[in-house]
């Protein structure tokens, strides 16, 4: 390939590529989808059960590794791919299936169609993912080959035309590259939305040599998990993002910053790296051009307030991960001072997409002002957790009722939790509201990095805020005075509220100034944003507060200060001892009647009670205020 353009040497890789994976399609081969979610779901039993039953039968059969296809609620999750059969996927699949699959359609071609989840391409015997009703809202594009390709094989991503747009790009001019970012109003989505056109732009243009090309990984919301799941089921789409900044800006080096807690993320990562370096991807005159870049994994040690951009550079550095004032930005001094783009996985991962397809392709999906497609981990209260994206602008009703399928147990809905723990909650009247970067910001809530948490009646919006409170308070790195002691007196409050040792509604208006004094006066955004749960449940659910308060009532039936267990006589069976025998502390007792009754001083609201009572009976029940207990065992004297 000596002396040949960039783009003929990519025909050649992706020839080579084409053969080499073209060699396994005529082959049966059983796909494992191994992603944190799989392994935590039972993935790697499934895998070792699938080798060891195509060993014992002495089959001509594969098995091989895939990331998350995003259906999280049904893993362990399979895909067996025979010639002759449409490639079917199979969900909860345990060593019994295993076995039965193997029997039955690996030896016997019975595809098992009663156990299947969906087919993979369009057939006359079997839904795919499209047809599901998700399958309608969803519009997976750089999560288009998560779950379907063999993470660490670089050849399946470059057989997809993987690297084609790095080839094109290299064929172009850099400000060529950087008019189309531009063009197409690409946002950042790591929470701000900042066009990443424009960080390019004022990188690209300062007279400093030394660039730097940094992909932001540190993940740390809870519940949140899109950038592991795309590290750990396409790494080259964001290597080919990253290498495309990099040609823009003339940068020779960047770095992947990826929490140490997502190990298997950084495995595959480092590995694709590796593969990347020796097909000419990496490394010096990539492609034959004259470009030189490399990149290298800084791994991150788990601190919340490092997703933010300066601290995160801090901690690069080797100094305490702490953000600084801005301006200068990190576009013109950054890592060791030099020009620094900082972008998100998820931003990297459209680049070479937006290449490829287009302009006007990636502007016609979603928003005039928030182009394209936002990926969330919808989790909590919701049916079908997982992986989704949708196009900027889908309803929060679409996301949760068509794609997440609504909420078990037909409870009902109560808000949903959106943006992290420094994200707003968000109730019913909110679910007509479309998403996008300017619309949840009018709301109160953020985009944030893509977590979602549904909440429904069972849960305690004051609890909730005093939950992710608690979280961004351990978190703040206590630079700024703001967020030190503002957080910590707000959380004081909510504490007092739930335990119902406040008595006073003044202090509400006492805990929403502070709230805005604290949004206002910190210095980053994690001082910024803390305050988005306690305002969002001020506005739109002040009535729980008010109950807490004045009626040292919860709601919900979730503070456990304010909550008390009672055995309803009428229910009680006799000769029953189910709740006896589930309560640790023996609070639980019989009265001269026969029946039981809780000693409410040795109760500690363990709740096993409650699960244990059969559901014949439902006889034990949650009362608040806890007085009520009083007052029926009052009435029954």
């Amino acid at each position: 390939m000596s002396g040949s353009s960039p783009e003929k040497r990519y025909e050649q890789l992706k020839a080579e590529a084409k053969e080499k994976v073209g060699s396994t399609a005529d082959k049966t081969v059983v796909w494992v989808g191994t992603a944190t979610c799989g392994k935590a779901a039972g993935a790697i039993t499934v895998r070792e059960a699938f080798k060891k039953e195509i060993q014992q039968r002495g089959l001509e059969a594969q098995v091989r590794e895939v990331g998350c296809m995003g259906h999280c609620y049904a893993e362990p999750l399979i895909i067996i791919s025979k010639p002759g059969f449409p490639s079917i996927s199979y969900g909860f699949v345990d060593e019994g299936l295993v076995k039965l699959l193997v029997d039955n359609y690996l030896v016997n071609d019975d595809p098992c169609y009663e156990y299947a989840l969906v087919a993979l391409e369009p057939n006359d015997y079997f839904p795919t993912f499209s047809d599901f009703p998700r399958g309608v809202y969803e519009n997976k594009t750089i999560l288009g080959l998560c779950g379907f390709i063999d993470p660490e094989e670089i050849d399946e991503y470059i057989a997809e035309n993987g690297y084609a747009a790095l080839a094109r790009v290299l064929e172009m001019k850099p400000e060529e590259t950087l008019e189309l970012i531009k063009r197409a109003n690409l946002r950042g989505r790591g929470g701000a939305g900042f066009p990443a056109g424009r960080k390019w732009e004022v990188a690209r243009e300062n007279p400093e040599k030394e660039k730097y090309v940094i992909c932001n990984a540190d993940e740390g919301d809870p519940g949140a998990f899109m950038d592991r799941s795309i590290l750990e089921s396409n790494p080259h789409q964001v290597l080919e993002g990253m290498i495309i900044c990099a040609y823009v800006l003339g940068a020779a080096s960047g770095y992947l910053y990826i929490r140490s807690e997502y190990p298997q993320a950084v495995r595959r990562v480092r590995r694709a790296i590796e593969q990347a370096r020796e097909k000419g991807l990496l490394g010096k005159s990539i492609m034959g051009s004259s470009f030189d870049f490399d990149l290298e994994i800084f791994q991150g040690s788990g601190a919340f307030v490092c997703g933010e951009s300066s601290a995160l550079i801090s901690s690069m550095e080797g100094k305490m991960g702490m953000p600084r004032e801005r301006p200068p930005r990190l576009s013109e001094s950054g890592f060791r001072g030099k020009p620094t783009v900082l972008n998100n996985v998820k931003t990297f991962c459209y680049v070479p997409m937006i290449i490829n397809n287009g302009v006007e392709w990636f502007t016609e999906i979603g928003t005039p002002e928030s182009p394209g497609t936002a990926v969330f981990a919808l989790v909590g209260k919701i049916n079908h957790s997982g992986l989704v994206e949708v196009p900027m602008g889908t309803s929060l009703n679409q996301l949760v009722y068509d794609v997440g399928e609504g909420l078990p147990k037909d409870k009902a809905f109560k808000a949903v939790q959106i943006g992290g723990p420094s994200g707003g909650c968000l109730p019913e009247s909110a679910l007509d509201l479309p998403i996008d970067f300017d619309s949840l910001q009018e709301a109160g809530a953020i985009m944030g990095s893509g977590g979602l948490v549904v909440l429904d009646e069972d849960d305690c919006m004051v609890a909730i805020a005093r939950y992710f409170l608690e979280f961004t308070q351990k978190e703040s790195c206590g630079k700024c005075t703001f967020c030190r002691l503002g957080t910590k007196h707000m959380l004081n409050t909510l504490r007092k509220i739930t335990t119902g040792q406040e008595d006073e509604l003044a202090t509400l208006d006492v805990l929403q100034e502070l709230a805005e004094d604290v949004k206002a006066g910190s210095l980053c955004n994690l001082g910024g944003t803390a305050p988005n749960p306690i305002l969002t449940t001020l506005r739109y659910f002040k009535d729980e507060y008010e109950a807490h308060i004045l009626e040292k009532r919860c709601p919900a039936l979730m503070c456990k200060e304010l909550i008390a267990y009672y055995i309803e006589p009428k229910k009680c069976s006799k000769l029953c001892n189910a709740c006896v025998g589930s309560c640790p502390t023996e609070a639980i007792y019989t009265r001269d009647d026969g029946l039981k009754a809780i000693d409410q001083e040795k109760c500690v609201k363990c709740d096993n009670c409650m699960k244990a009572c059969p559901p014949e009976y439902l006889a034990v029940v949650k009362l608040s205020p806890p007085s009520l207990v009083e007052e029926r065992e009052g009435k029954k004297k």
